[in-house]
């Protein structure tokens, strides 16, 4: 299978299925000297892995990071970097009855005609389980991050109807509630609209949001690399993922541009943006402002209602899908898109360290 391989100096590739034996990320490109351990990447895994609250599913996956290669005395070597996680909690024989059936809004139908052949275990190589070696390898980005002063502030900023306005935000309350919302009375609502969609054997979407503070203007190029399209694609690969929007997104198409424009000025010597309807970019390219990007998630599409659908042989069935699956995908795939976006902006500095003379110059005379 081509297309499990992301990016271009900063690499990553994941590999394994939900009900194999394990699942994992290599990295490639990740420079010799950084401190790492495995408890760097076990505190992304955790915000990720199921069975946090009674709104993600109840498989029990301690999701435990084994770093095989790639760290020498705490440090990274330079080389491939191999992060297994071993699966603890399969149960297959949930998923005897899709063998030869097409689940609605599942990957069943669209696999099985590529490749004539599929993994109906959990939805294999489909499965939202992929995303842990993304996050594995999205806690090594950070931290190269961290240690050039960016950081990613990531929450859930809509659950189904329930959407937190931005005067509303209060980021304290981000990591204190399960649903990653940036406040309590809104996170109270969005889990009672929850309950309610349990109640009725469904499911619920939601909108995630990422702020990007401390990048330096430049990142990117201005055709088809730009930093957001990048971007874009980074979230598109996520499954779940609906929606892209940057800065005032689709917002932008009902102001007018004396409205949308962000004015500049010089504080103590330093060019800034007045306001930030752009989001960070301008001309494909990252501005010096905060990055805020969104997106969408859709529903989880295995809900316990029937639902009319076809088996192979192209047969009406009314499916009732049985296992443990999430009711809402959005509070552990907040990690998943800070996971992605910090991949996306580790490779894309990388990249631009080429793009100056200067920059080369203090690197190598």
């Amino acid at each position: 299978m081509a297309g499990s391989i992301y990016g271009k100096l900063f690499q990553v590739s994941t590999w394994g299925e939900s009900h194999g034996k394990g699942i994992g990320v290599i990295i490639d490109g990740c420079p010799a000297g950084l401190p790492l351990s495995d408890e760097d990447i076990q505190i992304y895994l955790n915000r990720r892995k199921p069975g946090q609250s009674r709104f993600a599913t109840m498989r029990q996956e301690n999701d435990t990071a084994e770093i095989m290669s790639g760290i020498f005395e705490g440090k990274t070597t330079g080389t491939p970097i191999s992060i297994l996680i071993r699966n603890q909690d399969q149960r297959s024989r949930d998923y005897s009855n899709i063998m030869n059936t097409y689940r609605p809004g599942h990957a069943d139908f669209t696999f099985d005609q590529k490749y004539g052949f599929r993994d109906y275990r959990g939805g294999g190589r489909s499965s939202g389980r992929e995303t842990a070696g993304r996050v594995a390898a999205g806690a090594v980005a950070a931290k190269i991050l961290k240690e050039l002063g960016i950081e990613l502030m990531t929450y859930t900023k809509a659950i189904g109807p329930i959407c937190i306005p931005e005067e509303d935000y209060d980021f304290t309350q981000i990591n204190a509630n399960k649903l990653y919302m940036p406040n309590a009375d809104f996170a109270c609502q969005a889990s009672d609209y929850l309950e309610h969609c349990m109640q009725e054997q469904d499911s619920s979407g939601g909108i995630i949001e990422c702020i990007v503070n401390g990048l330096p203007a430049g990142l990117g190029d201005t055709v088809f690399d730009k930093i957001d399209a990048n971007l874009a694609k980074a979230m598109f690969s996520i499954g779940a993922v609906k929606g892209f929007e940057i800065g005032d997104g689709f917002a932008a198409a009902k102001a007018k541009g004396s409205e949308n424009n962000d004015a500049f000025c010089s504080e103590n010597g330093k060019i800034k943006k007045l306001s930030n309807h752009a989001g960070g970019t301008l001309g494909g390219m990252s501005d010096g402002s905060p990055l805020i990007f969104r997106v969408a998630i859709k529903p989880t599409p295995s809900i316990a209602q029937a639902q009319k659908t076809v088996d192979k042989d192209g047969n009406p069935i009314s499916l009732t899908i049985t296992g443990r699956h999430d009711p809402v995908i959005v509070p552990r795939a907040v990690v998943v898109v800070e996971s992605m976006a910090a991949i996306t902006l580790v490779d894309s500095l990388f990249t631009n360290m080429s793009a100056k003379m200067e920059s080369l110059i203090k690197i190598y005379s």
